[in-house]
């Protein structure tokens, strides 16, 4: 992997696409101290060089809950039996194509990977556990931890 040269005003640009990414092209340029024209071509640089992967929306699963129902979050940490590259590989092709896993972390020590999951309700969380854990020979042990209230969800990482 090459590496990236940033400056100030790269950083700057980064920072505040993290906070709000719908912003127009000339407020984002007001706001770090650029030219429109300077600005798109240092954001579609970014772009280029991998650093912005996406902009997306983000919903909040409390609101959402209330309008569609039912919501359930989960953190679960599953262990395997096989830990070797083609096992740890296959585990996680077939979870990360779940449309329930939102984040999918292989970690060390202690389990083989955490998942955060988002589900309808208990019903569909016990779906989830059949199709991606149950069914699965290799996956040993699996601890599921509830939400009961997001204190903090920011996903802008800090630049400084």
């Amino acid at each position: 992997m090459e590496s990236i040269s940033l400056d100030s005003i790269d950083l700057r640009l980064l920072d505040a696409l993290q906070r709000d990414a719908s912003q127009t092209n000339q407020r984002l340029a007001a706001e770090v101290g650029i030219s429109p024209p300077t600005c798109l071509r240092r954001v579609q640089r970014l772009r280029e060089e991998g650093l912005i992967e996406r902009q997306v929306a983000l919903l909040s699963p409390g609101r959402l809950a209330t309008a569609l129902g039912h919501g359930l979050q989960a953190v679960i940490e599953i262990s395997l039996d096989r830990q070797d590259t083609g096992s740890l590989d296959t585990f996680e092709t077939r979870v990360i194509a779940d449309d329930a896993v939102q984040q999918c972390w292989r970690v060390s020590p202690g389990p083989d990977f955490v998942l955060v999951v988002a589900a309808r309700d208990m019903l569909d969380y016990a779906a989830l556990t059949q199709r991606l854990f149950t069914a699965d020979a290799n996956v040993r042990n699996v601890k599921a931890f509830f939400s009961l209230k997001r204190a903090k969800f920011e996903p802008r990482l800090p630049l400084g």
